[in-house]
């Protein structure tokens, strides 16, 4: 009986199932592009769903080769993936904040609020800090700098 078992057809479908649920996360991610309301909401979903499903058709590429080399190169791929994309994530959205891209009206900013307004201090502090590092400007003949 085992002798009859097919393990290529086995590590096929495997990998088949792989890489279309990694599709699937990716296609959801896209929908979650088009139809979330702000940029917060959509870099998540994009964060989110990419990044499974990158992991997800590496993965079912690794197990479709079957060698211990391609699937060792798939495995640091995914991992520096897991590792970077959410930090990418985390600085681009925070560089939106203080951007002051607005968010959602039905966004529950609470818990942020004070987050805000310290990034909305420090941003007048340095704002305030440049200007004074910056050489005043001669005046003009007419009064005006």
């Amino acid at each position: 009986m085992i002798d009859s078992f097919d393990f290529r057809l086995l590590r096929e479908i495997v990998s088949c199932v792989l890489i279309l649920s990694g599709v699937g996360f990716m296609l959801l991610s896209t929908i979650g592009l088009l139809r979330f309301p702000d940029f917060y909401i959509r870099i998540s979903a994009v964060t989110k769903g990419a990044t499974l499903g990158l992991g997800l058709i590496l993965l079912g590429i690794g197990t479709y080769f079957n060698q211990p080399d391609i699937m060792l190169k798939v495995l640091v791929i995914i991992v520096f993936t897991f590792l970077t994309a959410p930090v990418a994530a985390h600085v681009i959205g925070r560089t939106a904040v203080q951007s002051r891209i607005p968010f959602w009206k039905k966004t529950n900013l609470e818990e942020f609020k004070t987050y805000l307004h310290q990034e909305c201090l420090e941003q007048a502090d340095s704002t305030d800090k440049y200007a004074e590092e910056l050489p005043k400007r001669p005046k003009t003949a007419d009064g005006g700098e």
